[in-house]
This record gives C-alpha cells, sequence and structure tokens, in this order.
C-alpha cells in the first residue's frame, strides 16, 4: 500500500541518504505526478536541516486546448502554495509540432527541457511519476515488438539519474493516497481515446487482464521482479564472457573475433549491442567482412582487423586538426630551416618512429601542411621506382584502418604529397648535391635525430 513510509523506503532503495541530494520532478497534473510532489513536499518539511531540495517542472504542450492551461495552473498553484520553485515550457510555434509522432516528439522536447534545468539549478536527479500500471503496459507493448529479456523487464527504477520511486505502486493505490490526504489533482481525458497503442492496451486490454485473477498485478510485479533478477544474472554472465574474449583494454576494446564467433547468436547479439551494434541482420555481416571493414553505430566504430574486432568510441576520440600548417614561407636567408615534427603532432603507438627528411627549399611550394590521406594520394617514395598510391602504401605495409586513420601526410601548396609520416618522403623534393637552401623535417625520439 502507498503511504508516506512506505514511499521513503522505496526513495531509500533508489538513493542512499536520499534527504542529502537534489531532484527536479516532472509533474504534469495528474494524481500520479501530483502525488509523487505532494510525497516530496511532505519529505523534505522532515528534513528541513538537511541537503533536501527540489523543483517542479511542467510542460504546456498546447494540445488540448483550455485543458492544457488549466492542467498547468494546478501544478503552479500547488508549487506557489508550498514554495517549491517551478519551471514552465510552453509548446510555440518554433517548436513545430510534427503530424505524426507526437509523442516522440513531445518525449524528446521535455528531457531536453529537463536536462537544460539540471544544468542550470545543479539538480542531480530527475524523477518521474511511472507507477505500476506503467510498467505492465511497457511489458505488453515490448512483449509485442519481441523487445527480449531486457524489453520485458520494463521501466528501470533507477537508470541514469532518473528516478521512479512509485514503480511499485498501482494507480488505485496513488488514487486512493490522493483521496485520503485531499491532493487535488487533472484527470488527462484524453488518455480515454484509444489514439495511441498505449491508450489502447490501457483502456481495452489491461481491464480484461484484470478480470482474470484479482491478484493479477500483483503477480505481475513479482514476474517483473524475476525478470530484473534473470536480466541481471544474464548479464553477468555475458560481461564475464566478454572479459575472456578482450584482448586489450585501454585506448580502444579490442575482442578477439574468431572467439566471439563461436559464441552463440544471443552472445553475440548482447555482446555487440553494448557497443550500438543492434540489429540482428548487421550481426553477420560483420563476421564475414573483409580486413579494413568498418561498422558505425551512433557511439562507436567497429574496425575488423584480421582476427580483432576493434571498438573505437567516438566520444573519447580527440578533435583532429583536419589541417596544420607547419611553415608558411621559407627564409631565403638562411641557409637551412630545421622543423621537429614532434612540436606539432602527437606520437602515434605502434607506429611512431624517429626519422630525417632533408627537401631542396627550392622545389617546395610553401605553405607546407600536414593533412590526413585523400583518395587518389601519390607519391614517388625514397628506396622505390616509379610512383605509388597512397593507399597501396598503406596496404603493402600491412596497417590497419585504425593506425591509417591517425597517419599525416606531408603536403605543399599544390596538395603534392611530400612524404608519409613516419615512413617514407618524395624523393623528387629531396635535397641533393645542387641543393643551395635546405628544410630539414624531422622526428625527435628520445633526444636523437
Amino acid at each position: 500500500m502507498l503511504e508516506k513510509s512506505s514511499f521513503i523506503s522505496q526513495l531509500k532503495n533508489l538513493v542512499h541518504e536520499p534527504e542529502n541530494h537534489t531532484y527536479l520532478l516532472a509533474v504534469s497534473g495528474g494524481a500520479d505526478s501530483i502525488v509523487l510532489a505532494s510525497l516530496f513536499r511532505d519529505f523534505g518539511n522532515k528534513n528541513q536541516d538537511s541537503e533536501f531540495q527540489f523543483h517542479v517542472a511542467h510542460i504546456n504542450y498546447k494540445l488540448r486546448g483550455n485543458d492544457s492551461d488549466l492542467d498547468q495552473k494546478t501544478v503552479q498553484d500547488f508549487c506557489e502554495k508550498n514554495h517549491i520553485k517551478f519551471h514552465l515550457y510552453e509548446v510555440s510555434e518554433k517548436d513545430r509540432k510534427p503530424e505524426n509522432s507526437i509523442q516522440l516528439w513531445a518525449r524528446e522536447l521535455r528531457y531536453t527541457f529537463f536536462k537544460e534545468i539540471q544544468k542550470k539549478e545543479k539538480l542531480e536527479f530527475l524523477v518521474t511519476a511511472h507507477h505500476l500500471n506503467d510498467q505492465l503496459e511497457t511489458f505488453i507493448i515490448n512483449l509485442s515488438k519481441a523487445a527480449g529479456i531486457n524489453g520485458l523487464s520494463g521501466i528501470p527504477s533507477n537508470d541514469n539519474y532518473i528516478l521512479r520511486p512509485l514503480l511499485n505502486f498501482s494507480k488505485k493505490e496513488i488514487y486512493q493516497f490522493a483521496e485520503e490526504n485531499t491532493i487535488e489533482f487533472r484527470e488527462d481525458l484524453s488518455n480515454k481515446k484509444n489514439d495511441y497503442l498505449r491508450n489502447k492496451i490501457r483502456n481495452e486490454i489491461v481491464p480484461m487482464l484484470m478480470e482474470t485473477n484479482d491478484h493479477f498485478l500483483e503477480n505481475f510485479k513479482k514476474s517483473s521482479l524475476y525478470l530484473n533478477q534473470t536480466k541481471d544474472f544474464v548479464q553477468k554472465q555475458i560481461q564475464e564472457i566478454e572479459n575472456r574474449l578482450t584482448v586489450f583494454n585501454q585506448n580502444n576494446k579490442i575482442l578477439s573475433k574468431e572467439k566471439l564467433d563461436q559464441e552463440s547468436d544471443f552472445v553475440k547479439f548482447e555482446i555487440l549491442k553494448k557497443y550500438g551494434f543492434n540489429q540482428e541482420e548487421e550481426i553477420p555481416k560483420i563476421f564475414k567482412a573483409e580486413n579494413n571493414s568498418s561498422f558505425f553505430s551512433k557511439e562507436y566504430q567497429l574496425i575488423v582487423n584480421r582476427d580483432e574486432l576493434i571498438f573505437i568510441d567516438k566520444s573519447n576520440e580527440k578533435e583532429i586538426e583536419e589541417e596544420i600548417v607547419l611553415i608558411d614561407h621559407f627564409d631565403f636567408s638562411e641557409n637551412q630551416i630545421n622543423i621537429n615534427l614532434a612540436d606539432y603532432i602527437e606520437s602515434i603507438d605502434g607506429i611512431n618512429k624517429g626519422f630525417e627528411w632533408d627537401f631542396d627549399a627550392d622545389k617546395l611550394h610553401f605553405p607546407l601542411r600536414l593533412r590526413k590521406q585523400k583518395e587518389g594520394d601519390e607519391l614517388y617514395p625514397t628506396g622505390f621506382s616509379g610512383k605509388k598510391k597512397v593507399s597501396k602504401f598503406f596496404r603493402d605495409e600491412k596497417l590497419s584502418i585504425l593506425a591509417r586513420q591517425k597517419i599525416w601526410i606531408l603536403t605543399d601548396s599544390n596538395d603534392s604529397v611530400l612524404g608519409i609520416i613516419p615512413f617514407r618522403q618524395d624523393r623528387r623534393y629531396a635535397k641533393n648535391e645542387k641543393t643551395k637552401w635546405s628544410l630539414k623535417i624531422f622526428n625527435e625520439m628520445n633526444n636523437e635525430i
């Protein structure tokens, strides 16, 4: 049963010492969210000497005319009466409401708004009023989508600093609490319409299920708990398998492709899903892909490197300049100018080595620049006859895509390749016995040239 004491117990299960944290409550004006705000108000009144504070945020979507404005007034009046800081977002023409996918649009809009408030007001947790009936509806929706164990486990009670302390309480218990404590709220009559899948499930399917068993919702809560425990166990096993398959885990996670391929399709999917590769039809392509093939998810680049799968976290990759100006012009009053590349670019693990290139400055077109490889790049490398495509040079050196992405190309103002750092200089521009003005470009290693 929902009582102040049972709510506090749930909150303490989600957050250690909840009185010492700060919160933003998403409040619509309905029974569940107003009850949530009332419970937080009472908890705050009991802990006035603590660091506890909470604000309330409300979105007026302007979708239901006067009803939307009355919802806003209900929440605003509650906050004014109880001296709670109130944040309002009123949807306007600039928000461009779509004709379709209203629910998705509304979700993105409100969570963006919530994050902005949290950042500005330094509020740790976002709190929503999802309850047990919402959990059941989500289970049925995910069941229809073949969502797997993660989807069937439902809405998490604590997920990435989003708290849902009412998840174990039913809609009926929330209404009962509101009545017993004389809490005023607004009914959203649009929930009675079956315009959306969730409303259809709420209004037609759930009541039929409730009729089959007087304890249906309570039994569902127990089943949901078992599913979550099963999910936690499976995830632990998956993590242990991934740890066994991990070849390297410093700058980038590297897994053994051969060993992962020996695992079941379920294990492959669960591991790759963690890196954003959650399309089942994509997984066989990864294991059949040629060497140096790349796949992309929102957060990661996956490179197939012989018997390895390399995962590059895009968010951790440093912003690399597309171009670095090495030298604008040559001062011909000097016989020689020296440039140490260590002053311009970072060393590349596994590739970096000392070298020294001497150019005939009279043959160069300034400014000289450093950039990454482009399609069609070619040079006349020292130690070889004829010219060579840079891409073929990389293949002959057996360089992975990961390595190729890090290598700098030295070019002139005509975009001609003068050298592949740190491998080969273009011999056409090299210093010879007739050179009057020379440009030395080198990479200094351990104080030696």
